[in-house]
């Protein structure tokens, strides 16, 4: 899959989490696999990304009042990561 191909299946990934056609888990476990993706980005999107998907996964463990991270956040910030990733990758 090219990178561009990755970047559209992660886009399209998080699409179906905000609309519950996918879990957090299931969203992360996607995201990780696209590595051409993260190769061809700057090494501080990996590890942004990481921090998200890792926050993403806690949250879906709590109940929205329970957890410290609010999952639509967290949906919102994995989808600036994305536009960030599309500009960067021009």
């Amino acid at each position: 899959m090219s990178v561009q191909q990755e970047l559209d299946a992660l886009s399209a990934a998080l699409a179906a989490l905000r609309t519950s056609q996918l879990d957090a888990h299931g969203f992360s476990r996607q995201a990780r696999q696209q590595t051409a993706l993260l190769q061809a980005l700057p090494a501080r999107y990996a590890e942004v990304l990481q921090g998200l998907l890792t926050r993403l996964e806690s949250s879906a463990l709590f109940s929205e009042e329970s957890c410290s991270f609010s999952q639509s956040a967290l949906v919102d910030n994995l989808q600036v990561w994305v536009d960030k990733a599309r500009t960067q990758l021009g």
